[in-house]
């Protein structure tokens, strides 16, 4: 009875103990040792000795500062010690809805947790949703996994908004800052980008990463990345190698690890800029030319490629992706690749192995599964990337090892045209040229590309967002501009995503943008009204004032688009990110104007991007658009020409 009472005096006392004197937590401890230690094994009382040393050893750990917080122990149900392995911020769909989380992987549990509501000047602490032993922790593969409430994607219109108000924000606290303007000003400012960082973190993951609890319930996240879902399941895989045995926590027990979550953690911020200090770098704004040379290190013939992500507005976005090499353990790829930087600072490649087993299917998205063969990681140093030279490396990646090299070109450079020094090509020649030579309305290479991406990319996922090899993309530019007798041959053997990226490298290599440099302000005024009317009015007047070839290539273009969004389902492909690609390439300030407004690659991502994108989705979701309409007195042009 002595003993019970003792036991039942250490137990209260737990919830008081961080607030105590850490003598006194050393007593309560030593006297439970020699309790334990004048206690037989087969008594009772023995296991709760040993819980309420367990929770006494716990509370020593957590009050312990000095300890490096990664190697804090907090003592499991078998006595051994609990790490931390790894934490981070996680959207889970819960009833139906997103919701952020922090979860952590410790050696023989995963909690999902949330931070609970304090009031100001409060100890923040953290709150348990629920938690699984990595005993009964198991992954369901795509093709078990059960039918599940459907995950709708967020409208990328929506999106593209939020990426549009963090942007303006950016700017606005820069000018505040160089004003030196107010505090409370700028706290205010940080305050509305944050909610908008917030909203895009939450809503812009789509990628499903699922586990289940083998004695009860499932559990869904949705990741931005790939790799990020691969790291959690092979640290999860990893633990689980090891002599796991279930067991469930006792609601103190459960509250005691819960409380070390706050101290333990290693991922202190949500992953958005507003939490980034001044002084850290903003990230690259461009374009990040890769190429991904070789691999080697696999231990049997597979059939592999390669994937490409970066992040941008504090997620990762698959951004590229070789060729399979098939049946090999050495892939050659060789394969270059022009990357859009949206303040991004880390790199990503992954190898996988292509399935192409039609049984292996992923019931959240239907698309089969590939098997991730490894994935590294880099730094985006400016230092490093910011040179004319190409930078070669290596990054290692399970013992796979993949040779690339990279260098990298700033926005302000690529608003650089250079115009061809001779007329007989197409790329770098005036529209109007070009048209007159070829005796017709629209050029040859604009209407090839079209109708072969419409024969048979339409439905490719990513089509005009994934980029094509560089170097089929300039061979397929070398045919064009020399008139090759063999380019239809050329054309129907080569990637879809080169002849995808050989269009929009057309008209990025354009003397001046398609809608030219005279008519840009009024393009950046027009988008700018609030009157719907007015707009109209305005928006159709700058169509007319375009140069027949300029507008007549326009709208041949904005149908090609709108037929490719049509497919949208398939190919993933809305008009906003068809605008999102394209805005860019087709509207573009003059170097004298982007010099004379801009100051900062922040800067030219707000003022510019967003607002081109903005012009080519509003003509976009415009109703046809009839030549004949805008400019009674021209026949309407014909593709057969």
């Amino acid at each position: 009875m002595e003993i019970l009472l003792i036991i039942r005096f250490c137990c209260n006392c737990t919830y008081a103990l961080l607030y105590k004197p850490i003598d006194r937590v050393t007593r309560s401890t030593l006297v439970l040792h020699d309790l334990l230690k004048h206690t037989p094994v087969d008594h009772p009382d023995y296991p709760l000795l040993q819980d309420a040393l367990r929770i006494s050893q716990n509370f020593l750990s957590s009050i312990n500062e000095d300890i490096d917080p990664r190697r804090t122990a907090v003592t499991t149900p078998k006595g051994e010690t609990r790490q931390l392995v790894k934490d981070g911020f996680l959207v889970e769909m819960s009833e139906s809805s997103r919701k952020l989380r922090h979860v952590f992987l410790f050696t023989d549990v995963l909690l999902c947790a949330k931070l609970k509501k304090t009031s100001a000047g409060k100890h923040q602490q953290y709150d348990c949703k629920w938690y699984i032993p990595l005993a009964d922790l198991v992954f369901p593969s795509p093709e078990e996994s059960e039918a599940s409430p459907q995950v709708h994607p967020f409208p990328d219109h929506e999106l593209e908004d939020m990426k549009m108000k963090i942007s303006a924000l950016k700017s606005e606290i820069q000018k505040e800052k160089a004003n030196k303007g107010q505090s409370r000003a700028i706290e205010r400012l940080k305050k509305k980008m944050f909610e908008n960082e917030f909203l895009l973190l939450l809503n812009s993951p789509t990628i499903p990463f699922r586990i289940h609890n083998r004695n009860g319930k499932s559990y869904l996240f949705l990741l931005s990345s790939d790799y990020e879902r691969s790291e959690w399941r092979e640290a999860i895989q990893k633990l689980q190698k090891k002599d796991l045995q279930a067991f469930v926590l006792s609601s103190v027990e459960l509250q005691v690890l819960t409380g070390s979550c706050f101290k333990l953690r290693t991922v202190h911020n949500i992953p958005v800029t507003s939490n980034k200090d001044d002084d850290e770098s903003p990230g690259l704004y461009g374009f990040l030319h890769v190429i991904v040379h070789s691999a080697k290190g696999f231990k049997q013939s597979a059939n592999l490629y390669c994937t490409l992500e970066v992040d941008s507005f504090g997620y990762f976005v698959s951004k590229a992706k070789t060729r399979v090499f098939r049946d090999t353990t050495e892939p050659k790829w060789d394969e270059e690749f022009e990357i859009e930087l949206e303040g991004s600072q880390s790199l990503r490649i992954l190898c996988y192995e292509k399935c192409y087993d039609k049984t292996k299917v992923n019931k959240d998205n239907n698309e089969i599964v590939d098997k991730i063969m490894g994935k590294g990681q880099i730094q985006l140093d400016p230092q490093t990337v910011e040179t004319k030279n190409w930078h070669t490396d290596v990054i290692e990646m399970n013992g796979i090892k993949v040779e690339f090299s990279m260098k990298f070109t700033s926005r302000d450079m690529s608003l650089k045209r250079t115009p061809s020094k001779k007329q007989t090509g197409v790329f770098g020649v005036k529209i109007s040229v070009v048209t007159k030579r070829e005796r017709s309305k629209v050029p040859y290479i604009v209407r090839q590309c079209v109708e072969e991406v419409e024969k048979r990319g339409i439905e490719e996922v990513g089509i005009y967002r994934i980029s094509g090899v560089a170097t089929d993309i300039q061979a397929l530019k070398a045919v064009f501009d020399a008139n090759n007798k063999d380019i239809l041959l050329m054309l129907s053997d080569m990637d879809i995503n080169a002849i995808a990226g050989t269009l929009k490298l057309y008209f990025r290599e354009l003397p001046e943008p398609l809608l030219t440099d005279r008519l840009y302000p009024a393009f950046m005024e027009g988008i700018a009204l609030s009157d719907p009317a007015a707009k109209e009015n305005c928006m159709m007047h700058l169509l007319r004032s375009l140069p027949d070839p300029n507008l007549i290539t326009f709208l041949f273009l904005l149908e090609h688009l709108k037929r490719v969004a049509e497919k949208e389902p398939i190919n993933k492909m809305s008009l906003h990110n068809l605008a999102t690609v394209f805005g860019p390439t087709l509207l573009r300030p003059s170097e004298v104007e982007s010099k004379a407004h801009l100051t900062s690659a922040a800067d030219i991502w707000s003022h510019d991007v967003m607002a081109q994108v903005q012009v080519l989705l509003y003509y976009l979701q415009h109703p046809p658009i009839s030549f004949a309409e805008l400019k009674r007195n021209t026949l309407y042009f014909s593709t057969d020409v």
